[in-house]
């Protein structure tokens, strides 16, 4: 544990020393399961903690080798981990098929790809640092269901035995023969480790016949195609032709398991990260591959620029000028990383932010147009007069020219509706007034946007902006 002090210490230089005093008891005293895939927004919950901070120390915490991040692809119907992945880069743009739901999903970033933190080896030894040794039970809750799965504290057994009627640990090359009794349910044939499953639609006159079943866990076939067979004894033969463990289980699909897997609990979405301002100091180009495009469902993007910068120049002199507007950039900088933004990229006296939320960008938006307003009137002067765009919307996240960026509509709409507005105005559109959250900030302070239709460049239909005064 020499080591894991001295690196504690070190995180202690970059991150709140609360927060990794807290993060430092979890890691000494926390049961195994506890740091397997740690969900830090329930942990934030959970200690009391602000979310975006501790999201910040565990990033940092993870450069420093205390844990590992995992990318993880989800399925948004039961919450299962369908693909684990140790940088963004190896998540597949194409369909990811859940054999439990019987359904296939292109991936986004918005709520079907999780990002976890698991404590390294070189810290602490845990048992999911052999996932195929975990007890069967403990494989289901630390590696295939998310961190988003609300399963529960206590009696995690008892409940997983209300729907369960039989289940078995299968070594590598073996076989094994299942018997029971099939009841008249909707009966799933599960298997974790290869995503296999074989539906049983059990039904009709209960026969003392005993019917038969062959399954192959190779993960090339999903059994995905349901059978109808009849209430009664049932002999399933099933054989491994993986190289690890499998774990196939006998499950009826009734209100026990899904009441298990419907309670759910935020995470920390990749769009979220990506969003992340210390995520893109410390990882900058190592996210997304050149070739990758990820869809994005709704990210909020916010445009600034500078009103009559080429005449702050001819005005004040370059030197001079140069410095303010330094300036203004790191108080923009500070105010979108407080609001859980990242800054993309500075364009010449112009800034291009993204919030994972329409009302972070509201109120980012507000607090930038009263910054400036305050260093105007320290300087004595109207030198930085702000303009600034809001719009929410689906996008790609892609790499160019060696940095993680945006491309689509939505990025193009709100770099016009900032070219719009003139001096100290905020621009919002009515996707991002649509939201109940930035409505709600707005009308709780009193403030009634005008709205205007519009007609952008490229854009085939008008759209609705409105001015936030």
């Amino acid at each position: 544990m020499n080591e894991a002090r001295s690196l504690f210490a070190q995180l202690r230089q970059s991150a709140q020393p609360e927060i990794v005093d807290t993060i430092e008891r979890l890691v000494h005293d926390a049961p195994d399961r506890k740091l397997c895939r740690v969900n830090a927004l329930a942990f934030a919950a959970s200690e009391d903690l602000d979310e975006e901070q501790v999201v910040n120390a565990f990033l940092h915490a993870s450069l420093l080798g205390i844990f590992d991040l995992s990318w993880n692809v989800l399925c948004p119907g039961c919450g299962g981990v369908l693909d684990a992945n140790t940088s963004l880069r190896t998540v597949q743009s194409d369909e990811y098929n859940c054999a439990l739901c019987a359904a296939g999903y292109e991936p986004t970033l918005d709520e079907m790809v999780e990002v976890t933190f698991t404590v390294s080896p070189r810290v602490r030894r845990i048992a999911a640092h052999n996932p195929h040794e975990l007890p069967p039970l403990e494989y289901f809750r630390q590696i295939y269901w998310s961190s988003g799965v609300d399963l529960p504290e206590e009696d995690f057994e008892a409940k997983v035995d209300e729907f369960v009627l039989e289940s078995l640990e299968l070594p590598p090359g073996e076989k094994a023969v299942i018997s029971l009794q099939l009841p008249a349910d909707f009966v799933i044939i599960f298997e974790p480790v290869t995503h296999a499953a074989q539906f049983l639609d059990i039904k009709g006159e209960p026969t003392k016949e005993r019917q038969s079943l062959s399954l192959v866990f190779d993960r090339a076939h999903r059994h995905s195609e349901p059978l109808e067979l009849r209430p009664g004894p049932m002999r399933i033969s099933v054989e491994n032709r993986t190289e690890v463990r499998t774990l196939p289980s006998v499950c009826i699909a009734n209100e026990a398991l899904h009441g298990l897997l419907g309670h759910r609990r935020p995470f920390l979405t990749a769009k979220r990260l990506l969003s992340n301002q210390t995520f893109r100091d410390i990882y900058r180009t190592d996210t997304i591959d050149v070739d990758q495009r990820l869809k994005i469902t709704s990210l909020t993007f916010l445009f600034t620029d500078l009103r009559g910068s080429t005449e702050l120049y001819e005005r004040v002199g370059d030197l001079a000028a140069f410095d303010l507007v330094k300036t203004h950039f790191s108080i923009l900088n500070d105010i979108v990383g407080a609001e859980a933004g990242a800054v993309v990229k500075t364009i010449g006296d112009a800034v291009m932010a993204t919030f994972p939320t329409p009302d972070r960008a509201v109120v980012a938006a507000m607090r930038m147009r009263e910054a400036m307003r305050k260093l105007n009137e320290e300087r004595g002067s109207e030198d930085l007069l702000l303009k600034i765009g809001i719009h929410e919307g689906p996008c790609i996240a892609v790499n160019l020219n060696e940095r993680q960026d945006y491309f689509g509509q939505t990025v193009n709409i709100a770099s016009r509706v900032q070219h719009l507005a003139t001096s100290r105005e905020i621009f919002a559109t009515g996707s991002v007034l649509g939201d109940p959250r930035a409505l709600s900030l707005l009308t709780d302070r009193g403030l009634n946007p005008m709205s205007q239709k519009v007609t952008l460049r490229g854009i085939a239909h008008e759209i609705s902006i409105f001015a936030i005064p």
